[in-house]
């Protein structure tokens, strides 16, 4: 029997040709209203998806790696993702809400209480994914780094790699310090006892007590402990590093392989790395793809080829392209699954009609192979996904 998958979609502006805006399926006077998320939501929720990744920023989009690019013939400009998805909660009720934030420039202490404030207001569907930056641009929003220069300009340069590699093993850090931040309170430490007058049981919060190279955090939160625990980390890793932070860090890690044999090296490195690191379990390890759909593929073709010719370069991702039927794709994710996957994350080449195509083409016939659900099951997002609500280390412990 065919093992069912799991299905996310990230959601980011028009779609993720950078074209896409231009489609006469688009809706590009409504990308920054509060409107247009929601329907992108609610449309992935009634595909029954597990969850839905919004994309985040601290400068505006660019084809360049180091800075802005002043076009102004792609789409510029985007809101918060954790206010996006908390807009967003209220109106579904099923899939997961996992926004985007730069720990390079954000303290930590600020994204636990913000995710957990989600996972409230979701009813236990929050997640989080911690991305990193190192363009020049981005730091001189903030002037609280030396600005890197020229560094991101050869992947090969020696001191490049040094600057990715710090920028991981800081992140690396403030994921410790969120995940220790939601388990600062015990899950029974609001008490709210009127009769006594107690609130909240003072024993029950716990200093988490980090101090890292990047970070020095006292704590408690001031936010209880969330519905899940801790809402569900996920991390991109299209490269060695990354997938090493990945490993240590995430829970469902992201992975952009453009054949099965790399899919299962990267799949048993980054089992590997959770083993290295103390971290047994179920996790998962999700494929990434750009993906265009149509009924046919001479449809799919021509849209794809109107996309490259408004923008005038070939479209380039870290991620595979996929252009085609939602049968050619269900081929495509049920043999890449062979080398170990759990389940993909699609990017919709263009929004809405990609979404639609999603839920309309490619779950129905997931469907019918058996490998996909048919209706959702209760719980969270962690349940839906198999994970243990994890214990609180400082209730196990007794540390305070």
């Amino acid at each position: 029997m065919t093992r069912p998958l799991h299905l996310a979609v990230a959601l980011d502006g028009a779609g993720w040709h950078p074209t896409a805006w231009r489609l006469p399926t688009a809706r590009p006077r409504e990308l920054l209203t509060a409107g247009y998320w929601v329907d992108l939501a609610r449309r992935a929720e009634e595909g029954l998806l597990d969850l839905v990744t919004f994309e985040d920023g601290l400068s505006l989009q660019s084809t360049s790696r180091t800075g802005p690019d002043h076009r102004t013939d792609e789409v510029r400009g985007r809101l918060d993702a954790v206010l996006v998805a908390a807009r967003v909660a209220p109106v579904t009720s099923r899939v997961g809400l996992v926004p985007t934030t730069t720990v390079t420039h954000t303290e930590p202490f600020h994204v636990s209480k913000a995710i957990a404030t989600l996972d409230v207001v979701s009813q236990g569907r929050g997640g989080w994914r911690p991305q990193v930056s190192a363009r020049p641009d981005e730091v001189a929003h903030f002037g609280r780094r030396e600005a890197w220069g020229d560094l991101l300009g050869d992947p090969d340069d020696v001191a490049t790699q040094a600057l990715v590699r710090d920028l991981f093993e800081e992140a690396g850090e403030a994921v410790e310090v969120v995940r220790r931040l939601w388990d600062s309170w015990e899950d029974d430490a609001e008490i709210r006892d009127v009769a006594t007058g107690r609130f909240v049981d003072r024993d029950k919060l716990h200093y988490v007590d980090f101090s890292g190279r990047s970070f020095s955090v006292r704590g408690p939160s001031i936010t209880p402990r969330p519905p899940q625990g801790q809402p569900v980390v996920v991390a991109l890793a299209h490269a060695e590093v990354p997938r090493t932070f990945a490993a240590r860090s995430a829970d469902v890690v992201l992975i952009t392989p453009h054949d099965n044999a790399t899919a299962t090296a990267q799949v048993e490195e980054i089992v590997a790395g959770r083993r290295e690191a103390g971290r047994e379990g179920t996790d998962h390890v999700f494929g990434d793809l750009v993906v265009l759909l149509d009924d046919d593929q001479g449809g799919a073709d021509a849209r794809w080829a109107q996309l490259e010719a408004w923008a005038g370069r070939p479209y380039t991702s870290d991620a595979e392209v996929f252009v085609g039927t939602p049968q050619g794709l269900a081929d495509l994710l049920l043999a890449r699954a062979e080398s170990g996957l759990t389940g993909f994350r699609l990017r919709p080449a263009a929004l809405p009609q990609d979404l639609d195509a999603i839920v309309d083409g490619l779950v129905p016939e997931l469907q019918r192979r058996g490998a996909f659900r048919t209706a959702y099951d209760d719980g969270t997002l962690r349940d839906r996904l198999g994970l243990e609500r994890p214990a609180n280390r400082y209730a196990t412990t007794g540390a305070h």
